[in-house]
């Protein structure tokens, strides 16, 4: 039993991050054990949760691995809490495109039983936030237990929005004045990941959870996550039936540049027996002792590439690797022989470039070669999020018998698989697939 709340908003950019953290922050500060979890793909938000809970952020998304396991994940994560907080995405009905609710804000609160906060930019509103609270009270099922208010321009304005939500009875629990306003600094893909600005990023953290503190009933937040039922879930376990024997060396890249990465798969790598151990490939000058294998994941390699092309020991070990190596989005970037002119590792015979155009979305992708993640005819549901593009596209363009990661529909093959290597822009959640991590330990005894 696990006291659970959800902060969701009309749409992205109502201040859900600034909530949900100052909100992890402010409970922390007063004791609490609190667990944190953003909705969706995202691997930002997570982060800076992780600073205001003290506790790994973790994501669940019904779309990469299945609405059977959100409550399971979410029991996983929030084990020993006193609280847990889970941070929307968009807004509150908005989920995978042409699929309805699946995927959305409104699916995570319904599969965890759990009561739902709304944040609203009320900049500029007035009491025609009635007719908003209460149409997304009407139009699905979610259980929305009050409203925080956000960039509140003054005590008058503030009352005639009070007012207005208590005419369609939805109870106010904070309001947050324009002036008050505490920010995270941006770039192409969102926030700043807090890898990047740690002393910055917690002075951030430590600055929502003053102002949160000062500007919401905490007490009633509280109120609002104790009304929830049991949670009738067996917690998941990354614990793999048949481990593989000898604790291989994984080598797991880390640091700023490569920050994207879920809890799970580097617990789930050691349910299957490895031995896990990080690196940052901005400034190790070679791979850990006795690695077998190399997973690098997502991140910004883009806005560090003249750092990890200066780190020339690396990227000659990692050219020379005997082991086996799976790469994701800014892992394929540096695998390539250059990025943006840099010189990268050259473990593929491709270059890749910053592009204008964001490629964003869910891929039902199915696996065209083998490879040391999984054999060829494997099917798995991905996210794609990145500005960059890789050319040529896959392992297919660069010989006939070249191989490819994946395919998926509306879209030519796409990354680069061998007996040895798996890379491609595709984000996994392995939770959803764990025997991606019993495929690479395995390869990597072999």
């Amino acid at each position: 039993m696990v006291n659970r709340v959800v902060i969701a908003a009309p749409a992205s950019g109502h201040g859900k991050t600034t909530v949900a953290t100052g909100l992890l922050a402010a409970f922390a500060r007063r004791g609490l054990r609190v667990a944190p979890f953003k909705v969706g793909p995202d691997y930002i938000d997570p982060g800076y949760h992780a600073l205001a809970a003290g506790r790994p952020g973790r994501n669940l998304d019904p779309v990469m691995v299945g609405e059977n396991l959100v409550a399971p994940l979410f029991a996983h994560g929030s084990a020993g809490a006193d609280l847990a907080i889970v941070e929307g995405v968009m807004g509150l009905y908005d989920g995978r495109t042409g699929a309805g609710e699946a995927g959305s804000t409104a699916q995570v609160a319904a599969l965890l039983d759990a009561p739902v906060i709304m944040v609203i930019d009320a900049a500029a509103q007035g009491r025609s936030i009635a007719a908003l609270v209460h149409g997304f009270r009407s139009f699905g099922n979610a259980r929305i237990a009050g409203v925080i208010l956000n960039r509140v321009g003054s005590d008058r304005h503030e009352q005639i929005l009070r007012d207005a939500c208590e005419e369609v009875g939805t109870p106010v629990l904070g309001a947050l004045r324009r002036a008050d306003a505490v920010a995270a600094p941006s770039r192409h893909l969102g926030l700043i990941p807090a890898a990047e600005r740690h002393a910055e990023a917690l002075a951030s953290v430590d600055a929502m959870a003053t102002l949160i503190a000062a500007s919401v009933d905490l007490d009633a937040v509280a109120a609002v996550a104790r009304s929830v039922p049991p949670l009738a879930a067996t917690a998941w376990t990354p614990l793999i039936e048949d481990p593989v024997p000898g604790g291989p060396v994984v080598a797991v890249a880390g640091g700023p540049a490569f920050s994207f990465s879920y809890a799970e798969t580097t617990e789930l790598l050691t349910g299957a027996g490895a031995t896990v151990v990080p690196f940052d490939p901005l400034h190790d000058p070679a791979l850990p002792a006795g690695a077998r294998a190399l997973v690098v994941g997502g991140g910004f390699p883009e806005v560090y590439a003249s750092a990890l092309s200066g780190n020339a020991e690396l990227l000659a070990d990692v050219r020379n690797f005997g082991g086996v190596i799976a790469a994701e989005c800014a892992g394929l970037l540096w695998l390539c022989r250059t990025l943006d002119g840099e010189p990268m590792c050259g473990v593929l015979d491709a270059d890749a470039a910053m592009t204008p155009s964001l490629t964003l979305g869910y891929r039902d992708a199915v696996a065209l070669s083998d490879s040391p993640l999984a054999p060829a005819g494997t099917r798995v549901t991905g996210h794609e999020f990145h500005r960059t593009a890789v050319h040529p596209r896959s392992g297919l363009l660069l010989s006939p018998a070249g191989g490819a990661a994946w395919a998926w529909r509306g879209a030519d093959p796409e990354g680069f698989a061998g007996s040895r290597l798996h890379a491609s822009y595709l984000h996994l959640h392995w939770a959803g697939t764990p025997a991606l991590a019993r495929n690479l330990v395995a390869a990597a005894v072999r």
